[in-house]
């Protein structure tokens, strides 16, 4: 049976500042609830939920003993990125706004591991906190979905796309820069119904979190790299957990797929290398291909005036390294100022 709990609600932090607000869904049995072995963080939106339920799977795939009633636990946390819906991304700060609150859970004891869409998890990890399991990759593609025209070049002059990401937004306005791009935030089912009411002409999402929500039929057409190149670690889940905790490292370890972990650090180190958040429109991309590793990132102004785009190609094992140089190469190309960008309007 699967239950929600009350974990506390919602607690202040500092004035001032945002809440914190806390609930349990707890796997227990009917006679009554039993410690978890155990507890996931996680965001409470579907998408968060979905990859937070797929971890579950693989736990339970990997150690059969976790089946039983109980054994696992998740506490959904709401984070900063999930309270101030009426603002860019961008306005609100760049980096952790989905995960600052789950990692202080997760440093405080109450939860043991952490699941998380790998593009919102900052380069940088709070001490004590450590990366070490990333699941199978999805496809990392982005969508255009529109019910007035079947591909970006299709919508004409005026047309209103709604995105929360300036990475798109400034790949977008390359194409066309006569479109309009209007701050979408929401979960995805918000975004879509935003949609069809007519509020925008079309929005771009992954298709990664429209594949784990079965909800694959609302995609108009998915955009290749060389027409939308995807975020660093889109399609990726991650997994965070203590540094020190050597019984979750023991049950994570047969739940990281290597491939897909190699090119997740690569992205990562090109995202580092740059300072990237979500004021700064940057995408990065790394594949394994007969042995090689081959990696494509840019950087765009919000505007989508200028794009530096650069590309490599190299070993596996040097991952962290192919990253780095690619970031080195365009942050010495950028001018002064070159991320700065007018605030979007919201829908």
């Amino acid at each position: 049976m699967i239950g929600f709990v009350n974990g506390g609600g919602c607690f202040g932090r500092v004035q001032g500042q945002s809440q914190t607000c806390r609930s349990r869904v707890v796997v227990m049995s009917v006679s009554g609830t039993k410690k978890a072995v155990v507890t996931i963080g996680t965001r409470g939106s579907p998408l968060a939920l979905a990859q937070a339920y797929e971890t579950r799977r693989r736990l339970i795939e990997a150690h059969p003993q976790l089946e039983e009633e109980g054994a696992i636990e998740l506490n959904i946390i709401n984070t900063s990125g999930d309270m101030f819906l009426e603002k860019a991304l961008a306005d609100i700060g760049g980096k952790g706004l989905f995960t600052k609150e789950i990692d202080n859970a997760q440093l405080q004891g109450d939860v043991d591991i952490a699941v998380h869409s790998m593009k919102d998890v900052p380069t940088w990890l709070p001490e004590g906190i450590i990366l070490p399991c990333i699941l199978p990759r999805e496809d990392t593609r982005d969508v255009f979905i529109s019910y007035k025209a079947k591909t970006i070049e299709d919508l004409p002059d005026g047309s209103v796309i709604g995105s929360a990401s300036l990475r798109r937004q400034a790949q977008i306005l390359a194409k066309n820069p006569n479109l309009k791009v209007v701050n979408f935030r929401g979960n995805v089912q918000t975004r879509l119904r935003k949609l069809k009411e007519g509020q925008v002409d079309a929005t771009m999402l992954a298709y990664a979190g429209l594949a784990r929500m079965d909800m694959t039929e609302n995609v108009t057409k998915i955009l290749d790299w060389d027409e939308m190149l995807p975020a660093v670690a889109q399609g990726a889940i991650g997994i965070t957990v203590r540094a020190k905790d050597t019984k979750m490292l023991e049950l994570l370890a047969p739940l990281n797929h290597a491939e897909t972990k190699t090119c997740v650090d690569c992205e990562r180190a090109f995202l580092q290398k740059l300072d990237g958040s979500c004021r700064t429109p940057i995408a990065g991309q790394a594949r394994l291909e007969d042995g090689k590793l081959l990696f494509r990132g840019l950087v765009a102004k919000p505007d989508g005036t200028e794009i530096l785009s650069t590309s490599r190609e190299g070993k596996p094992e040097d991952a962290e390294a192919i990253g780095l140089d690619a970031g080195a190469e365009l942050r010495s190309q950028m001018t002064e100022g070159f991320f700065d960008t007018e605030g979007q309007e919201t829908l």
